[in-house]
């Protein structure tokens, strides 16, 4: 589990021990090390840091870099589909720990600390290897704090390669795999294409849907009926 003990001390030691360090007045940032080997991974992101920009408005920035620069990765391995996974699970991670977004979001923890903390999170999630040594290569360059951006643009990428649409779809609770499914194929009946669901989940609509499909807002929840029925009400 990410939220077990052993993960939360974890990285309540190293912010703790780093912070103290920083108002002792002695904290210096880490000289940059050698590169992890990772192969063709770091091949691969050479170059990121210092591009001149990609085409399109997905890689246009530096998290779409590094996310089109681990597309490529992937479709070169064949990891496809396990990468957009992993990035999906550790997406979920992020939301649900908040141990986990103080590691990626903290400037206080050391570039060796990060390295082997985002390791041990890769083993407890079961990532894929490419995201994992991925993971590595951000630590190693500081580059943790840009990770959601990251994910965000990946999907993109990759919906983008499969000419898939993706729908933005909220609801008041977790939708089941089941629902999910035929909520994908509804929406592949009414454009034609397969469709990419990004879900949230909302409370605050209190029940039904809000699809959000390109510039199209389908707009089925219990609240927006309950607001329309009170202004005829009032009507």
């Amino acid at each position: 589990m990410l939220d077990s003990p052993t993960l939360a001390l974890h990285c309540s030691k190293i912010v703790a021990t780093r912070a103290a360090t920083l108002q002792r007045g002695h904290f210096r940032m880490p000289e940059t090390r050698a590169a992890i080997p990772l192969g063709i991974v770091k091949e691969g992101l050479s170059r990121v840091e210092n591009s001149g920009g990609i085409q399109g408005n997905i890689t246009a920035g530096l998290a779409g870099r590094y996310a089109s620069a681990l597309f490529d990765l992937a479709r070169e391995s064949d990891a496809i589909d396990s990468v957009r996974q992993s990035l999906a699970t550790l997406k979920a991670g992020l939301a649900e720990s908040a141990d986990l977004a103080v590691l990626t979001q903290s400037p206080v923890v050391s570039r060796a600390d990060a390295a082997k903390a985002v390791a041990a999170v890769a083993k407890s999630l079961g990532l894929d290897s490419l995201t994992t040594r991925f993971l590595g290569v951000l630590a190693e360059n500081r580059r943790l704090a840009d990770l959601g951006g990251m994910i965000d643009a990946f999907d993109a990428i990759v919906s983008a390669h499969r000419g898939e649409v993706t729908a933005k779809v909220t609801s008041a609770h977790p939708l089941s795999t089941e629902q999910l499914k035929a909520l994908a194929a509804n929406l592949k009946t009414r454009v034609g294409r397969d469709v990419q669901i990004a879900t949230t989940v909302d409370p605050a609509i209190l029940g039904g849907l809000v699809v959000q499909l390109g510039s199209q807002l389908i707009d089925g929840s219990i609240r927006t009926r309950l607001n329309g029925f009170a202004q005829a009400m009032k009507g």
